[in-house]
């Protein structure tokens, strides 16, 4: 019901080198919980579906997911979301490339991408 990006992520030595170690700033649900530190990723779910069969539990779940990379700089941000795809491209597939924004409030910047991943139960 969740896709383990935390868990592919977290051991990139590229995300870890800009998201920090203890922690790594990648947070589900779309939400940034903590003091807020940058560069941070979000994510979140945005479909999906178990691969259901005719008289048989799924062994796959289908998740479409949305990525959002914020930081002080347009190269930062780039940066980090390079690292992210790089890290999770080699078991998912980017689906969209979204939008290059900048927060009128915060005055940072976000990117955002989508992935498409098949995990195994």
């Amino acid at each position: 019901m969740i896709a383990p990006i935390f868990a592919v992520c977290s051991k990139d030595a590229t995300v870890k080198q800009l998201l920090g170690t203890s922690p790594v700033r990648l947070y589900p649900f779309g939400q940034h919980y903590d003091n807020v530190v940058y560069p941070y990723v979000v994510w979140q779910n945005v479909g999906g579906e178990p691969e259901n069969y005719l008289g048989n539990r799924p062994d796959i779940d289908r998740f479409s997911i949305q990525i959002d990379v914020y930081a002080n700089s347009d190269s930062e941000v780039l940066a980090v979301a390079s690292a992210i795809r790089d890290a999770l491209e080699v078991v998912a597939y980017v689906v969209r490339w979204g939008q290059q924004t900048m927060d009128s409030e915060t005055k940072k910047y976000r990117y955002s991408f989508d992935i498409d991943w098949l995990v195994h139960r």
